[in-house]
């Protein structure tokens, strides 16, 4: 999952990527509201950090700039001040969640989960596709119960795929989702991966659907455009 850091103390900025980046996230950060609000309608994001106290716009402006655009990623709001009406205003722009600094890095990655899970109409933190299990909170997979042995990358697709099972994921979309924006896109290196993936997961649950993309599904028949 790819997440949009928009935080002008740098400090901060670091930690919250580099918790993120530990929770498997791929981070793109930025220190200025400008900035946010271009990347948020230029890049693909599941899920945006943002701080309202932004230089050269502020946040609440970048916040209702993205939602007028139709942009609907989920946002959770971050901010010093502590006031209702301020938070009020936040959630009125078009905020999902909301946070008061000073506040726990690990919170950031739980309050994330929670939004990208119910953006995609997931209740649970547990996803399962056969016998395939994903907690989103452990950052861990079993297969018919037992730990699966991923590397970073193809955890990260996974996660995703699994995220949007019975769906056919095109390769634009895992691009997109998986790595950061100066990440080199080499088609192969995402077939390897895949592959890699089925020989771990069994072959059956993700198919290639030629010149569409990826389907991670128990039953086929189940999947949608």
């Amino acid at each position: 999952m790819r997440i949009l850091v928009a935080e002008d103390e740098p400090k901060l900025a670091q930690r919250i990527s580099a918790r993120l980046q530990d929770a498997g996230f791929v981070v793109d950060v930025s220190h200025d509201g400008k900035q946010a609000q271009f990347l948020g309608v230029t890049e693909t994001y599941d899920a945006v950090v943002l701080d309202l106290g932004l230089p050269t716009l502020d946040g609440l402006s970048v916040l209702e700039q993205w939602r007028a655009t139709g942009l609907r990623f989920p946002v959770l709001v971050l901010t010093a001040r502590g006031r209702w009406h301020e938070k009020l205003a936040g959630f009125n722009a078009g905020g999902d969640d909301y946070l008061t600094k000073p506040f726990e890095m690990e919170e950031v990655v739980v309050r994330l989960h929670a939004l990208i899970r119910r953006s995609g109409g997931h209740a649970s933190p547990s996803l399962t596709c056969g016998p395939l299990t994903h907690d989103a909170n452990a950052r861990r997979f079993t297969l018919q119960g037992e730990p699966l042995e991923l590397t970073a990358q193809e955890y990260r697709i996974l996660a995703y795929l699994i995220q949007h099972q019975n769906k056919v994921m095109s390769r634009t979309d895992l691009y997109d989702h998986v790595y950061g924006r100066d990440t080199e896109r080499d088609s192969n290196v995402l077939d390897v991966l895949i592959s890699r993936i089925r020989r771990k997961i069994g072959a059956r649950l993700i198919t290639t659907i030629r010149g569409r993309g990826f389907l991670l599904a128990d039953d086929h028949s189940q999947s949608s455009p």
